[in-house]
Parts: C-alpha cells; structure tokens; sequence
C-alpha cells in the first residue's frame, strides 16, 4: 500500500526550492518550507508570490485558488519544523558537506518510514544517504527549472534504496502532474549527463574561436530546433552551476568531454555568471534580466558590406537527390535561373518532377499560386553535360558523401566552369579542402551545407577553408541572405558546428542505453520533457538513419582523435544487422512499413 503523503517539507528556498514548494501547493499538498535565516525566508516568499502572481496575471490560476495555494505553505528557519512531515525534498545549494549535514539532522527529526529525497542534479544520492541511518529510504527526486512549468522528474535511485520507496515517489510525482522517469545513482543522471557534455563541447569551440557565440546558438537553434543555443542556456543555468555539473561528472566518469572547459573558471572568477550576474556569454540589460544588450562582441551589421562580392544570377546544382532539387527550388524561387545537372536526362526530368511534387504542394496549401509555380519552374534547366555549368556564377554540388565522388566533381567544375565562379559543396561532414584541392582555384570554393529539407530549414553553415577567398565568403553570405536563409560561419573542420555538437551527444545516449543505465523510452522522455528538445536522441537516431549516423560518428573519430567520439559499440553492431531506422522498419525501435 502506497504512502499516503499530504505534508511535505522543503529545504532550501532559492529559484529551485521555491518553484518545488508552489508545485506542491498547488496540487493541495501542505508544504513546510525552511530557510537559514529570515532573509532567506523572505526571499522564498517573495519568490512564490511573484509566481504566483504572473500566474493570476496571465489567467493561468484565479485569485482564490492563488490565495489557498499561498495559505498551504508555512515558512520556519528550523529543521524541527518538519517533525511532521511525511516526505522532505531538500533543495540547497550543491555542496555535498553541506547536503550530508542537513540530511543528518533531518534523520534525526523526522519518523522513522519518512522519505528523504534530494533535489541535487549531479551529487551522489548514494554519498549523500549514508549520512543517514535510513539510505534505503534516501531517493533523488530531480526537479527541472522552472519547476511550476517544466514536467520531467528523474527519480535517482542507490543501489539499497527500497522498491516501495521508488514506486511511492513515482506515484507522488505523478499525482504532481510531473512525468518521472526512474535512474541509477551516476552523475548527472539522464538529462545534464547528456546535455553538459554538449555544453561544454560548445564552450570550447567558443573558447577557439571555431565561431562566433552567435552563430553556435544559431545553429543550434535553426539546424536542430532547440529552443536555445547552447551559450544562451549556460547563460540561464549559471555558469557556475555549469562548472559544479561538470567537475562533478568529470570526477566520476574522467572522461575528458566533462572536464569543465578553462573559459568557464576564467569567467567565473571574473564575475561573469550569465543572467544573474548581468553577464556571461552574453551581456545583459541588468542582473537576473533576459533582454540581451550589445557589447564589443556583437556582430557589426555594417561590417558586411565592407568586403566587396562578387555578382550570383545563374546558379548551377550537380545531383538529383533530396538536397539537391531541395536547392534548386530555394534558388528559383528567389528568381535565380538554375541548371540542375544530372547523369542523365531522365534522372534530370526525374529531379525536376520532385521540384514540381513540392511546388505543387505548395500551391495546395495555398502557400504559392499556380502562375507562380510555372514561373519558378521556367527558371530550371536541366543538364547532363559540364559544359552547360560553365557560365553559371555559383555551382553548388549535392552529389553522395563518399569524398572520391565530390573530388571527381570538382575536377570537372574546374575544367568547364567560368573564371571567378563560386564553387560550393553541401558536405555535412567531409573536408571541403579536399574538394578544393581537386581544383587549381582553391580559393573559389567554399562549404553551403543547407540542411533538409532545403526549402524548409533557415540554417547554412558556410564553411571557409584556409585558402577560401575573403569576396567569397562574403558572396556566400550574401547569398543566403537573398535566399532567406540564416547563415552561421565556421572552420573546415570535420561535423562543423552543428553535427559536430550534436552527434558525439547523441553517440554518448547510445552508450547510456548500452550500459542499461536507463531505457531508451526514458531518455527521450527526459531530453524532450527536461530540456526541450523536440526528439529525444533514440527517436532522431532512427530518423537521420544509424549508418548515416555512425559515418558522421566515426569522420570525428577520425579527425579529433578524441576517445570521447568513438562510436558506441551498440550502433555498430545495429547498422551491421541492417537495422539502420526508418528507412528499414527497425532501428533502435521497430516501425510499420
């Protein structure tokens, strides 16, 4: 028979404590809430009232159901406070010493059938219970902020703690309207064990300057559709928060990637804690404010005008595939005439079709009037020889990602096309150099990787090598631009900013379900609910496809030498057995097909 728990204390009144208290209260649940001192008391308070308050401004709680939610909370600087009550949820700050010493005394206060769970998000629940006379009854009950808002719960469990206490939390948190998912005791737990290794990895790319702080979170943000680039969020988090995540996944793991990166201690020591100090990556308008200001970082509009470009109106795509007529219709709907060049005509009228399938879509859904249509079409003119490339302005080529193939291209691109043509490659992962270095006009060519589909998606990485001309890259800029597409800068450097955060997280999930530490249903459940994400990384594994993915795994593998990146065991050995995702039916989940 389940617990019954109507009384729960509260340790700790910060953002999170205070956030865990109003969730609690609204539920019904009587809550004790315990501050150090009167400030902090005060502080708590003002917290949940304020809340609560936007909650009433903004029609989300009537002010009656505020008022009897305020009444359910007691406020007391004493641990004795919480004799009485059935569960208690401590929230202080994360100091291991200082959690023991709350958690020793509170043995000692509450009964003896009393659950004593911490909020911490990377300590050891296992460190923390054995300061107790009571471990089989200590859980992690890890809220996510804002609490009031966000839904997921990991309940962290030690290796003695009880069943039924497990099974009584999971039920607690689901009576708060929360969805819990159930973990072993290692550090970071699901979400901040995947998400900080992706943080810091941004940090350090920051910290190199690969890019701009701007252009990662743009990526981010536009390539994968996160709600926040990674700078921005650390920013939220606290950097110093960050830090304490990593150094203590990085004591427990000592794997390089959670080894805080030196930035981060650079810029805490200096004040720069994000939001609440006023500035961190980012500057803003005041501490605690969200509204970013210009600094001396900030991107100079003016200063793009400053390099000269070079003039695009004939655009020249080589390839039939999904990315390519996906290109081809960005340009000729932004008026540009388009040669689309393929092997063969009918492979070329089979490629205009696909243009046509999508504009047609377009017009169905009242998104493009027929006239339109005819008239983007008009500017596409299909190829099968080179030749007809050679006075086009900008050949971008979208052919298969095998490295030999691209060169081959490039090759013939240099042979035929015009002197002072832009040549660009949509490689996701593969050196652009290599295909520059098929040309005798290296500084000609550039990286336009546009994501899929083409039409759809606002991200182009632009990708110089060390030999790309300054006008071309600023052509290339300039080209997104007009096209309507957000541009990001980065190095020819293997994954380039987004692939390059984003698969080494998604390789680290499948060593977390290898290592049975949590069910693949439960890590997608904690990156989409906890972080936002908008496909947890089992579900987007099987949609990219496991052997796209375990190439661009093993091109960072072989670039950076890094053992972090080599590709988990798992997705080998599912890629050998020809379960590859969607495309097949099976991948890490079985589809209808």
């Amino acid at each position: 028979m389940a617990r019954e728990i109507s009384t729960v204390g509260v340790v700790g009144l910060g953002t999170m404590g205070a956030g865990i208290a109003e969730v609690l209260a609204r539920t019904g649940i009587t809550v004790i809430a315990v501050e150090a001192d009167a400030a902090g008391v005060g502080r708590g308070r003002a917290h949940i009232e304020h809340s609560t308050g936007r909650a009433v401004a903004k029609d989300k709680l009537d002010a009656g159901a505020r008022a009897d939610l305020l009444a359910r909370i007691s406020y007391t600087t004493a641990l004795s406070g919480l004799a009485d009550a059935d569960l208690v949820v401590e929230a202080i700050p994360e100091s291991l010493d200082l959690k023991a010493r709350v958690f020793a005394e509170l043995d000692r206060i509450v009964r003896p059938e009393v659950i004593l769970a911490s909020n911490t998000s990377s300590l050891s629940i296992t460190r923390i219970s054995v300061h107790t006379g009571r471990p089989g009854k200590v859980v992690g009950l890890h809220f996510f902020n804002p609490a009031p808002v966000l839904r997921l719960t990991e309940v962290v469990r030690t290796v003695v703690t009880e069943p039924d206490v497990v099974a009584d939390v999971v039920e607690f948190t689901r009576r708060l309207g929360k969805e819990p998912v159930v973990i072993g005791d290692r550090a970071g737990f699901i979400a901040n064990a995947l998400l900080f290794g992706y943080l810091n990895h941004a940090v350090s790319m920051y910290e190199s300057r690969y890019a701009t702080r701007e252009d990662l979170d743009a990526a981010m943000r536009f390539g994968c559709g996160y709600p926040m680039g990674p700078l921005a969020l650390l920013d939220l988090i606290g950097l110093d928060t960050a830090y304490e995540i990593l150094e203590t996944m990085y004591a427990q793991s000592r794997n390089r990637l959670h080894a805080p990166t030196p930035v981060l201690k650079q810029m805490i020591t200096a004040g720069l804690l994000g939001r609440k100090s006023g500035r961190g990556f980012y500057t803003y308008d005041g501490p605690d404010s969200p509204t970013v200001v210009p600094d001396a970082q900030t991107p100079v509009a003016a200063a793009e005008s400053a390099t000269a470009t070079r003039e695009v109106r004939r655009v020249g795509v080589v390839g039939t595939g999904t990315m390519a007529t996906g290109i081809v219709e960005v340009f000729a709907r932004k008026g540009f005439d388009v040669v689309l060049r393929a092997r063969s005509a009918d492979k070329a009228d089979a490629a205009i079709g696909k243009v046509r399938e999508s504009l047609d879509r377009q017009v169905a859904k009242g998104r493009l009037s027929e006239a339109d249509r005819d008239a983007v079409l008009a500017r596409v003119a299909p190829a099968v020889e080179f030749t007809e490339l050679a006075d086009c302005d900008l050949v971008i080529e979208a052919v298969a990602e095998e490295l030999a193939v691209k060169r081959a291209v490039f090759g013939a691109l240099d042979e035929i096309v015009k002197p002072g043509a832009v040549l660009a490659t949509t490689t996701s992962s593969l050196p652009v150099i290599e295909c520059a270095a098929a040309t005798s006009r290296p500084g000609d060519v550039i990286g336009l990787h546009f994501f899929n589909p083409a039409p759809v998606m606002k991200l182009v990485e632009v990708v110089e090598t060390i030999a790309t001309a300054p006008d071309v890259v600023a052509t290339a800029r300039a080209l997104c631009l007009r096209v309507d597409k957000h541009p990001v800068h980065c190095g020819d450097r293997a994954g380039f900013i987004v692939n390059a955060l984003l698969f080494p997280y998604l390789n680290d999930a499948v060593k977390m379900l290898e290592a049975h530490y949590a069910e693949a249903d439960d890590i997608d459940t904690a990156m989409k609910v906890g972080c936002g994400l908008p496909m947890g990384p089992f579900e987007l594994l099987d949609v990219v496809g496991l052997d796209v993915s375990l190439a661009i795994e093993r091109t960072l593998y072989d670039e950076f030498h890094e053992a972090g990146y080599a590709p988990a065991p798992l997705l080998e050995h599912l890629v050998t057995a020809g379960r590859l995702g969607r495309k097949t039916g099976q991948g890490f989940r079985d589809y209808c097909v």
